[in-house]
């Protein structure tokens, strides 16, 4: 595992993450999570993924799969109270995935 790829994982997801929740928080009423939380946190999440494989230079069909799989724990914390709890332990599985794919070189024209 590559630690230093693991530390920049967890941090630009999480802080992709937390600036995407506040920017939809403070656009959109609490009734608007309540009704329609259940696709737009994961939605939110599949797209703070994607924007860490690109940061990162990574393969997106990989990262987004981690994503996915990192979001299962997520979601069970959702479903027993404790969301955003959850939501520190995705980011932490998802890091441990990512610093377990291959970096891509840079891209040569």
């Amino acid at each position: 595992m590559n630690a230093g790829l693991f530390l920049r994982a967890a941090i630009v997801q999480l802080v992709a993450v937390a600036a995407l929740s506040a920017v939809l928080a403070l656009a959109l009423p609490h009734d608007f999570f309540e009704d329609w939380g259940w696709l737009t946190g994961p939605l939110a999440w599949i797209a703070c993924a994607a924007l860490t494989a690109l940061m990162l230079r990574l393969r997106a069909a990989p990262v987004l799969l981690g994503a996915v799989l990192a979001g299962i724990p997520s979601a069970l914390a959702v479903l027993v109270g404790v969301h955003w709890l959850g939501a520190l332990i995705a980011v932490i599985l998802f890091a441990a995935w990512c610093a377990r794919l291959p970096e891509r070189s840079t891209i040569a024209i």
